[in-house]
């Protein structure tokens, strides 16, 4: 059975938030068109992402050096589980949809600490003698970002750039990007702005 992971990016509620609303009119078409199919949401505001710090990178020197991971300290353990349980359900999923807004030129950073718990050597990519390899072939990502500006033909969209890259990294090629581009700077067109790209996610949704 077909699961759909869906990535939250945005610490706004749906009501306030472009990306999220178009997000909603792409499952909902997605699931209209794949009724079979098991949808799991994840909202990153909502949720425990360990950022790597000084815990994060003591436990995987200690990990790497053989010690169980029984034996690192109780918040070494939490953070480094809690990575695992992240970059699992992302595994487990055959397709996802990433939710962001940009912040200045970027997502959130909370955005980036869930991507960073993806990137585990061994587990979703391996170092070869040509370089690192990526293991998660196969899947397919949307991403659907949310812009004030419009810079989807402009090298400022940071954002979904270092998302690419880091889904490239992992194996990720098929990568599709839905932007919501120029609310801020054009209010009195965003609703036409929001409905053009509602309609480009219900199209991507039917057939992803």
């Amino acid at each position: 059975m077909e699961k759909l992971l869906v990535v939250q990016g945005n610490p706004k509620n749906t009501e306030a938030s472009f990306s999220l609303r178009v997000a909603d009119a792409f499952v909902a078409s997605y699931k209209e068109a794949n009724p079979t199919a098991v949808v799991e949401t994840i909202n990153l505001f909502a949720t425990d992402v360990p950022e790597i710090d000084a815990d994060v990178l003591s436990a995987w020197g200690k990990l790497a050096g053989g010690v169980e991971f029984t034996s690192l300290t109780a918040d070494e353990q939490a953070k480094v589980g809690q990575m695992g349980q992240l970059s699992n359900q992302f595994i487990e999923a055959d397709k996802i949809v990433f939710a962001t807004p940009m912040f200045n030129f970027t997502f959130p950073g909370r955005v980036k600490s869930y991507l960073d718990t993806l990137c585990v050597a061994g587990k979703t990519f391996k170092y070869t003698e040509n370089g690192p390899v990526g293991l998660l072939e196969g899947k397919k990502v949307v991403h659907i970002h949310g812009t004030g500006g419009i810079y989807s033909n402009t090298n400022m969209a940071h954002g979904d750039a270092y998302l690419r890259q880091i889904m490239a990294f992992i194996g990720i090629n098929d990568v599709e990007t839905i932007f919501v581009e120029g609310t801020a700077a054009m209010p009195e067109k965003a609703p036409e702005i929001e409905a053009a790209a509602t309609a480009k996610a219900k199209e991507a949704g039917a057939r992803f």
